[in-house]
């Protein structure tokens, strides 16, 4: 069997390490004149970590990523909200979202994988599988669903980049009135770190006066970044299917999501796995990942409305309240939710599975 894979991101070449190892031929197709990763950092959830156990790739996610370290939710002036001394490795490996890329790149032969190619419609490929990894703005997505919605503004601007260090910092996400900022320590003493705030598409904003005045060292980190990326949130809203034919949607192509839950990418993996794991049954993955990352895409939209969306005095002082006041079990299961998916159980050569859940 067959497969073209669409898109050489997280999401593309993840699926074809899944697919290549239940036996499946496969090729990647990337736009790009040459595979790559932009942007800044990527936690790689409990959830995701899973899947790349089975890509047989996790060893070194780790070793390229950030040992134990503590996390939590602070408050704009530092204070913390919610405090977990110690998450430990087991829930969370922060890296470089390059780093991750070449992972997935290496464990791939440099002859399938065919650069500068430009994929109009899934007619052009001869293959019995279409992975559509190619992103929110998926050509393949328009052609074979023209009814379906287009990528929304979710009403917020985000800023990335990578401090350059050293430094000893935990995870952690700040809230602030209608802002967040997030911290992503790499093993080597770098910082990958995000800003975000609710804005009109485009507006010209400056991150270091908008944080200005936040915990130390969030303006610090800006300051010193050299390239600094920033893009305006969109989201996919909801699909009435991942599938028609013998196309697949895959990552963001099929459910591009807000930031707020960290889970983007982690879907993608997560994608790349099952599809793999029904041997490329296309009912079946639907019928699989569809609930799964909506449910999570509806998640993240809540925890904008309960982070970044919170604006006013009032609010804002309930919500940091409500944050200090949980106990330390429910607020690490609040954190921990959606990272409680499990991957199948057994893959067996020829793509079945006996469990997918």
């Amino acid at each position: 069997m067959k497969a073209i894979v669409v898109g050489g991101g997280i999401g593309g070449l993840a699926a074809a390490v899944s697919l290549r190892r239940v036996g499946w031929e496969v090729v990647v197709y990337e736009r790009a004149a040459s595979f790559g990763e932009i942007g800044a950092g990527v936690g790689v959830m409990p959830n995701a970590l899973r899947a790349l156990e089975w890509m047989g790739v996790a060893d070194e996610v780790r070793r390229l990523g950030t040992p134990r370290v503590s996390g939590g939710v602070r408050s704009s002036d530092g204070r913390w909200l919610v405090h977990l001394p110690d998450v430990g490795q087991d829930r969370v490996v922060a890296m470089h979202r390059a780093d991750l890329h070449g992972v997935l790149l290496r464990a791939l032969p440099s002859e399938i994988l065919v650069n500068d190619v430009e994929v109009t419609g899934a007619d052009e490929l001869d293959a019995d599988l279409v992975v559509a990894a190619d992103g929110i703005h998926s050509r393949l997505r328009a052609e074979l669903l023209p009814g379906a919605p287009e990528p929304v503004y979710a009403g917020a601007t985000a800023w990335r980049g990578v401090a350059p260090g050293p430094y000893d910092l935990p995870i952690s996400q700040t809230l602030g009135p209608g802002r967040e900022a997030g911290i992503l320590p790499l093993g080597d003493g770098r910082i990958c770190w995000y800003m975000a705030a609710v804005a009109p598409p485009q507006a010209p904003l400056d991150p270091l006066e908008l944080f200005a005045g936040w915990h130390d060292p969030l303006p610090h980190l800006v300051a010193s970044t050299p390239d600094v990326i920033r893009h305006d949130i969109y989201e996919l809203p909801l699909l009435p299917t991942f599938v028609k034919g013998r196309v697949a949607l895959l990552g963001d192509a099929a459910h591009a999501m807000t930031p707020y839950l960290g889970q983007g990418a982690c879907m993608a993996l997560e994608d790349a796995v099952t599809l793999a794991a029904v041997g490329g049954d296309l009912a079946r993955y639907d019928a699989l990942r569809r609930p799964r990352a909506q449910a999570v895409w509806k998640g993240s939209r809540m925890a904008g409305r309960f982070g970044i969306e919170v604006r006013s005095p009032v609010a804002l002082a309930l919500r940091n309240s409500a944050f200090r006041l949980l106990p330390h079990s429910v607020a690490v299961k609040g954190m921990t939710r959606f990272a409680a998916w499990r991957m199948p159980a057994e893959v067996h050569s020829n793509g079945s599975s006996p469990s997918v859940t």
